[in-house]
């Protein structure tokens, strides 16, 4: 249905349909699955990234390597207090960080879009999905949104940082990221592909 933003975002118009659907209806026709099984496998993933966005917050978990362990941990007890960041963005940073430190201990985790890069999409999810009521079935659809601009950035560039370093594995979930967390606000497509292009600029910044 889609091989660039342009045409699922003309897409979305022509059937008045948010990102996250259209992502779904083009998984339906892609995979000629019915959207029930298409929803259950979206829980499940997301399932998998609310597990690892609170496991090692209470009780810490050393790397294989034991270099890390406990920044999770440390992170969650300044939440409640007078920090710069504000609670809802160190509760995400605590969320992204529990989720590197289960990767780090061979734990189960969602490659979103790679192992490495694998707490940013979660903790945002889960940390606004919290703080602004967001129910399943919105923080669903924002999960497909993401899936779906990874899907794009992963036909026209690389989400692996073997090739293109860390900003195509922290970028890529940087934009994937920020397209589901504006759906959530209930911004329009529109808004969702200039906030994912607005964070893959300033990662490319980096180099």
């Amino acid at each position: 249905m889609y091989q660039n933003a342009a045409t699922l975002l003309q897409y979305c118009q022509q059937h008045n349909l948010s990102l996250g659907e259209a992502v779904i209806r083009n998984e339906m026709e892609l995979t000629e699955t019915a959207r029930p099984v298409i929803i259950e496998k979206l829980k499940e993933r997301y399932d998998i990234m609310k597990k690892a966005c609170t496991q090692t917050l209470q009780n810490p978990i050393p790397s294989i390597s034991g270099l890390t362990c406990g920044q999770a941990h440390l992170t969650y007890q300044q939440i409640n207090k007078n920090s710069l960041c504000g609670h809802l963005q160190l509760k995400a940073v605590a969320y992204a960080l529990s989720c590197f430190e289960v990767n780090a201990s061979m734990g189960k985790i969602v490659a979103a879009p790679t192992a490495g890069a694998c707490g940013i999409l979660p903790g945002c999810l889960l940390a606004v999905g919290e703080e602004k009521n967001k129910t399943e079935e919105e923080l669903l659809s924002a999960l497909a949104t993401a899936s779906g601009i990874g899907r794009i950035i992963a036909i026209h560039a690389t989400l692996a940082g073997a090739q293109g370093g860390c900003q195509a594995e922290c970028g890529s979930a940087a934009a994937m990221a920020a397209g589901a967390l504006v759906q959530l606000q209930n911004g329009t497509p529109q808004m969702s592909f200039t906030a994912a292009g607005i964070a893959l600029e300033n990662i490319m910044g980096l180099v």
